[in-house]
C-alpha cells in the first residue's frame, strides 16, 4: 500500500475534522485531539482498534461520519499510523486514496429535484506535511505533487447522473491553529500550480447530455479567522457577537473553459478564457465585505437558438466590491460600493441586428460606479427581532457619500461625473424622509447629441422624443459653443437643490 505523510493534512482537516493539532504531543494526544475536533464540528470519528507498535500508534478501521437533518457523510480508512518522530512532532501515515459517501434529501424548493447520493474518491499521493508548535498553537507546512477529487453517483445505473473531477498539481501551503477546543484562531495560505476541472452528465428522460472542462493556473489564497464550535455557529448573530470573524483573499492566473451541451438533439457550445481574476471577503461583528474581479475575458457561444453562427463577448476588466457595516455602532462606519465593466465588446453580428448600416461607432463599452461613505448603524443587521421591529425605517443614519467616479460610454457617447455629500440627520423634513444633504455632483456628457441624432436617423427613436430629451437636459446643463459637450453641477446647499446655480427646490 502506498503511503504518504500527514501531520495535520489539509485534506483531513477539510474532510474529517475541520482543524487538528499535531505538534509537541504524543501520538495518543494527536489521535484524541482529532476525535475532539471532529466532535466540535458535529462529526463523529471512531476506530475498530488503536494500539501501540513501538513509536507508532496504529489505528485501524477508522470511520468519520456526519448525520444531520437528513444529510449524511461517511468515510472509512483501513489504517492510520501516528508515528512519534522523537523531536516533538508526529507524522500520520495513511493510504494515498480513500472513498467517502454523501447523501442528502431532494431540495424542496426546486421542482423536479432528486435526492443526492454520491461517491467521492480522494487521491493525494506523496503528500507531506511538517508540523511544529504545541497543541494550543499548531503550525505546519504542506507540499504535494498532486491531489484529485472524483465525484460520481453511487448508483451507476441511475437514469440521470453526472461525474465531476478536480485535479490539482504542485500544492503547497501553511496552516496555523491556535486556541482551545471551543474556539480556534486559524490562519492559512496555499498555492496551486494548476487546477483542472472535468465533468459530464446526462439525463436520458430529458434527452440531454453535456461535458465540461476548465483549466486554471496559479491559484493562491490566504484566510484568517476566529472559529467557534459547531453549537455556537448555529446562530450566526450570536456567533458574531461571540467573536466569530473570517477574512480571505484568493487569486488565479490564466483560465480556459469549454462547455458542450446537447438538448433534444440541439447542440450548444461555449468556449473562452481569461487572463486572471481575484476575490476577497471579510465578515465580523462590525462589517461585511465581498469583492472580486477579472481581466481579459473572451467568450464564444455557438447554438441553434441564436440567429447567427456564433456570439462573441469579451471585456478588458471587471470588478465588484461591497463594504457595509452590519453591527450597531455609536460612531460613523465605512461603506463602499464599486461596480466596473471596462472595454466590453460583442460580435458585429449583434450590432448588425439594430445597426446594419454601421452608423454607430462599435467602440468597447464601459460602465463604472465607484462610491464610498459613512453610516452610523442603529440596528444590528443580523438581529432578526430588531430588524423586524424597524418596519420601514432604515437600520442606520447616512452621514456622508463620496461619488468617486461615474463613467458610462457606448456608441461614441460618454458620461462622466464625481462629487461628495454630507447629511444632517437632525433634519428629515426639508426633503421629507431624507436627511438634509449638502454637497455637489459634477457631470459631463460628450457626444450625447450626436448619438441622439444618429438614433433618429436609424429610426430607433422619433425626432419628437429626441427633441424632448434634449430640452429636458438643457434645463440642467450648460452646452459648449464649439463641440458636442454638456456640463452640469447638481448641488444641495442652504436647504435647497440647485442645477448650475439655478434653484429648483
Amino acid at each position: 500500500m502506498k503511503h504518504w505523510k500527514l501531520a495535520g493534512s489539509t485534506a483531513a482537516l477539510a474532510l474529517f475534522a475541520g482543524t487538528s493539532a499535531f505538534a509537541d504531543v504524543t501520538p495518543e494526544e494527536v489521535w484524541q485531539n482529532w476525535q475532539d475536533m471532529s466532535a466540535s464540528a458535529g462529526q463523529t470519528i471512531t476506530a475498530a482498534s488503536a494500539e501501540r507498535d513501538g513509536d507508532t500508534l496504529v489505528v485501524e478501521g477508522v470511520t468519520i461520519s456526519y448525520d444531520q437533518d437528513g444529510t449524511s457523510f461517511i468515510s472509512t480508512i483501513d489504517q492510520i499510523d501516528f508515528a512519534d518522530n522523537g523531536d516533538g512532532s508526529v507524522d500520520v501515515t495513511t493510504s494515498d486514496s480513500y472513498e467517502m459517501s454523501l447523501k442528502a434529501p431532494a431540495a424542496a424548493e426546486i421542482d423536479g429535484a432528486v435526492p443526492t447520493d454520491l461517491k467521492i474518491t480522494l487521491t493525494q499521493p506523496d503528500m507531506v506535511v511538517t508540523a511544529s508548535g504545541s497543541v494550543e498553537s499548531l503550525n505546519y507546512e504542506f507540499a504535494g505533487p498532486s491531489m484529485t477529487v472524483k465525484v460520481e453517483p453511487a448508483d451507476a445505473a441511475a437514469e440521470a447522473q453526472g461525474n465531476f473531477e478536480i485535479a490539482l498539481t504542485d500544492l503547497s501551503g501553511k496552516y496555523l491553529v491556535e486556541g482551545d477546543e471551543a474556539a480556534k484562531k486559524v490562519t492559512s495560505d496555499f498555492a496551486v500550480k494548476t487546477m483542472t476541472l472535468t465533468g459530464s452528465g446526462k439525463d436520458a428522460s430529458a434527452k440531454t447530455d453535456g461535458t465540461f472542462t476548465a483549466t486554471v493556473a496559479d491559484l493562491a489564497g490566504n484566510t484568517n479567522g476566529n472559529i467557534l464550535g459547531a453549537a455556537e455557529m448555529a446562530d450566526l448573530a450570536a456567533a458574531l457577537q461571540g467573536g466569530f470573524a473570517v477574512n480571505g483573499n484568493f487569486s488565479h492566473g490564466a483560465m480556459t473553459f469549454d462547455l458542450a451541451v446537447t438538448e433534444d438533439g440541439k447542440p450548444t457550445k461555449i468556449t473562452g478564457g481569461s487572463e486572471g481574476g481575484d476575490m476577497s471577503f471579510a465578515m465580523d461583528a462590525t462589517h461585511l465585505q465581498f469583492g472580486g474581479g477579472g481581466k481579459a475575458l473572451n467568450l464564444t457561444i455557438a447554438s441553434a437558438d441564436i440567429p447567427f453562427p456564433e456570439l462573441k463577448l469579451g471585456y478588458e476588466e471587471t470588478a465588484f466590491n461591497m463594504l457595509m457595516p452590519v453591527g450597531k455602532s455609536g460612531a460613523p462606519a465605512d461603506f463602499a460600493f464599486l461596480t466596473k465593466l471596462v472595454g466590453f465588446t460583442v460580435s458585429d453580428e449583434v450590432w448588425g441586428m439594430f445597426d446594419p448600416a454601421g452608423n454607430l461607432p462599435h467602440d468597447p463599452a464601459t460602465v463604472i460606479i465607484d462610491t464610498k461613505g459613512k453610516v452610523t448603524m442603529t440596528t444590528d443587521l443580523f438581529d432578526e427581532a430588531a430588524m423586524a421591529a424597524l418596519g420601514e425605517a432604515p437600520p442606520g443614519d447616512l452621514n456622508a457619500l463620496d461619488v468617486t467616479e461615474i463613467k458610462a460610454s457606448i456608441a461614441g457617447a460618454e458620461l462622466t461625473g464625481a462629487g461628495a455629500f454630507t447629511f444632517d440627520n437632525s433634519d428629515k423634513t426639508t426633503f421629507p424622509g431624507v436627511p438634509l444633504p449638502t454637497g455637489k455632483l459634477d457631470l459631463k456628457l460628450v457626444g450625447g447629441n450626436t448619438l441622439l441624432d444618429k438614433l433618429v436617423a436609424m429610426g430607433l427613436i422619433t425626432n419628437d422624443d429626441a427633441m424632448g430629451f434634449k430640452m429636458m437636459v438643457a434645463m440642467f446643463s450648460n452646452a459648449a459653443a464649439d463641440k458636442d459637450e454638456l456640463t452640469s453641477t447638481l448641488e444641495f446647499k442652504d436647504k435647497g437643490f440647485y442645477a448650475n446655480g439655478q434653484k429648483l427646490q
